[in-house]
C-alpha cells in the first residue's frame, strides 16, 4: 500500500495535470512513481529535467539501465527492480544481463566496470580512490563519462529512496527483488 499519494489525473491540480499529460504523451502511460514525485510539482520537474539530461549524455542505454539494475538491488527497491528489468529489457539486455547487472556486474567488460564503479560511488558515499577511478579509465571511460556515472548514481539513489519510502504499488511486470531475475 502506498504511504505517500498517487496523484493521478482525476485529482490533479492543473500544473499536476499539464506534467502527467506531458509525460503520458511521451511514454504512453504515467508509472506511479512519477503520480507519486508528482505531489510536488517542482520536484517533478526537477527530476524529469535530470532525467532528460542524462539520458542525452554518451553512457548508452544498455549501460544505463545495468547501473539503475545494479543500484536498485543494492538499495533494495522492489520497484526500482521491477520498472528497470522491464525497460532493460526494452533496452536490449538479455534475461541473463538483467541477473549479472542487478549481481552487479555485466559479460561486458566495460560495462562491468561502469557497474562496478555505480556501486562503489554508493557504498562509499562517493569516497572513490584514485585507483577506483583508473579502473574505469582504463575500462575506456572518459572523465565525461565518469561525471555521467556519478549523476546516474545520484538519479537512481533519488528513485529507490522515493521507492521504498512511498512503497509505490508496482506497475511494471513485478520482479522479486531478493532473486536474480
Amino acid at each position: 500500500m502506498n504511504r505517500i499519494a498517487i496523484i493521478d489525473r482525476a485529482s490533479a491540480s492543473a500544473e499536476q495535470g499539464a506534467l502527467l499529460d506531458a509525460i503520458a504523451a511521451r511514454l504512453g502511460m504515467v508509472p506511479n512513481f512519477l503520480k507519486v514525485f508528482a505531489n510536488s510539482p517542482a520536484a517533478l520537474r526537477a527530476f524529469l529535467g535530470l532525467h532528460g539530461i542524462a539520458g542525452e549524455g554518451s553512457l548508452d542505454a544498455a549501460t544505463r539501465e545495468r547501473i539503475a539494475l545494479a543500484l536498485a538491488q543494492e538499495n533494495g527497491c522492489e520497484y526500482c527492480v521491477s520498472a528497470h528489468t522491464a525497460i532493460g529489457r526494452r533496452a536490449g539486455l538479455s534475461v541473463a544481463e538483467v541477473a549479472s547487472a542487478r549481481a552487479g556486474s555485466s559479460s561486458d567488460a566495460r560495462a562491468a566496470a561502469a557497474v562496478r564503479f555505480a556501486l562503489r560511488l554508493m557504498d562509499s558515499r562517493g569516497e572513490v580512490t584514485a585507483a577506483e577511478l583508473l579502473t574505469v579509465r582504463n575500462a575506456g571511460y572518459t572523465d565525461a563519462d565518469i561525471v555521467e556515472i556519478i549523476v546516474h548514481v545520484g538519479m537512481n539513489f533519488l528513485t529507490n529512496m522515493l521507492g521504498k519510502a512511498s512503497r509505490v504499488e508496482i506497475d511494471f511486470p513485478k520482479v522479486d527483488f531478493r532473486v536474480a531475475a
